[in-house]
Parts: structure tokens; C-alpha cells; sequence
């Protein structure tokens, strides 16, 4: 590398480390020291933030190609036509609703440019969907929709419908954060690892989504962390 190179390298390397703020909250893998008591405040506005961290959401989501989701209370289909593109018309993301409405509205949003977003009705108390056929269930604002006490069978639903190595993703506002009305559209994620665990799910991550008082938590099936140690050599 010539010199020029090397000025240039390190002149944008200088830009990009003055831009970053001392002590940035969390969002996987950034520092969680706060260093200001508006640090952790909610920065964005409407029903959905989060949709403006979808760059942060996609990447803790690590879908594939080929791989199939199932999107459970879809809504307008904003995140299942973004799944849709990070699976690739190889893959399949299942984008279910209750409503008919709903699922006609996200039938007209994918279109032909989309084959691989499937919108169709779904039950209430589950899926749908055959055992053993999906990589991840996304439930986006969803949780707290389902039927009450039964969240801890839909969640053992999801582990027959969920391939043995799938995940499980929820999004939720974070109801401690949340007051008046908001409370009634969020969820405690201390009783979402409760409930997720007594279903036989654990959780492999759960954080704040910057700016949102959202959180996400991810969870894998309990069988997964169920190797033995290594034996030590003598």
C-alpha cells in the first residue's frame, strides 16, 4: 500500500472514530455504560420504532437463504417482505393474520415480485403450519395478542412447528417502560424468559432496541444446550 493509501486509510478511520459517541448504548455487542441520564430515552416516535432499527433486527435475525419463517400476526407485512427478501425466492416466509382483510391487503403488497411471502389466515391458538417445517417464528408486537393463560401453550406449539436447530424472535414493548395505554401493548421480558422456559425454550438473547423501548429476545430450543462437557484428559 502506498502512501497516499495509508493517509487516506487512516483519515477515514479518524472520521468514523470521532463520529462515534463515548459510551454508546447497546444494540449486540456495543458498550452498555451510560454515560448521560437521556442516554437510554426514547428517540423515536409512532407505533412501530423499531422498524427504523430494521438494519439491527435483520442482522440479530441471520435468516438465510432458503430458509422458512413463519411471521405470526403479520400485520400490513412491513417485516415479512423484508424476511421475504433475505430468504430469496428459495426460501418461504409464511406471513399470517386473523383477519381476511389483512391478509388480503399483504397478498396485494407482495405482489408477483415477492412469490415467496405466503400471506394466508391463521388460527388463533397456532400456526397452522405442518411439524418440523420452520427455521424461525417472528412475532413482532404479537405476544401480547395472544389468547390469555395461553401463552405458554402457544409457545410449546411452536416448538413442534420450529425444526429442532430453529429460534424463536419477539418483539414487545417493554412494559416497565411503557404507561396509560401503552402498558396494555407491551410485555415484561422477565415473564417471557419465565413463560418461554416452563415451554421448553431458552433464551439466547434479550436487549433494548435503542431509542425505542422495545426489546427483542431470541430463544432456542432447550434440547440444543443439552450435550455434554467434554471429558477432561487425565
Amino acid at each position: 500500500m502506498n502512501n497516499h493509501w495509508r493517509w487516506m486509510l487512516g483519515l477515514t478511520v479518524a472520521v468514523l472514530l470521532l463520529g462515534m459517541p463515548a459510551g454508546a448504548p447497546a444494540d449486540s455487542g456495543d458498550s452498555t455504560r451510560i454515560d448521560n441520564e437521556k442516554q437510554q430515552a426514547c428517540t423515536i416516535a409512532g407505533g412501530y420504532p423499531y422498524r427504523e432499527k430494521s438494519d439491527y433486527v435483520l442482522k440479530e435475525l441471520d435468516l438465510k437463504p432458503g430458509d422458512v419463517v413463519v411471521d405470526i400476526g403479520a400485520g400490513d407485512g412491513w417485516w415479512s417482505e423484508k424476511m421475504g427478501q433475505a430468504v430469496g425466492p428459495e426460501g418461504v416466509v409464511h406471513a399470517g393474520e386473523v383477519a381476511q382483510d389483512k391478509v388480503d391487503g399483504m397478498k396485494k403488497r407482495f405482489g408477483e415480485s415477492l412469490p415467496q411471502c405466503k400471506a394466508y389466515v391463521c388460527p388463533t391458538d397456532g400456526t397452522g403450519l405442518e411439524e418440523n417445517t420452520c427455521d424461525l417464528a417472528f412475532l413482532s408486537k404479537t405476544y401480547h395478542h395472544l389468547n390469555h393463560d395461553g401463552h405458554v401453550d402457544y409457545l410449546r406449539h411452536l416448538r413442534s412447528v420450529v425444526k429442532p436447530t430453529g429460534r424463536v424472535v419477539v418483539i414487545e414493548r417493554h412494559i416497565a417502560l411503557s404507561e396509560g395505554r401503552q402498558r396494555e401493548h407491551g410485555w415484561s421480558p422477565g415473564l417471557l424468559t419465565q413463560t418461554a422456559e416452563e415451554a421448553g425454550w431458552i433464551l439466547v438473547r434479550s436487549e433494548l432496541i435503542t431509542g425505542t423501548h422495545h426489546f427483542i429476545a431470541i430463544f432456542a430450543q432447550k434440547e440444543m444446550f443439552a450435550s455434554k462437557a467434554p471429558e477432561k484428559k487425565e
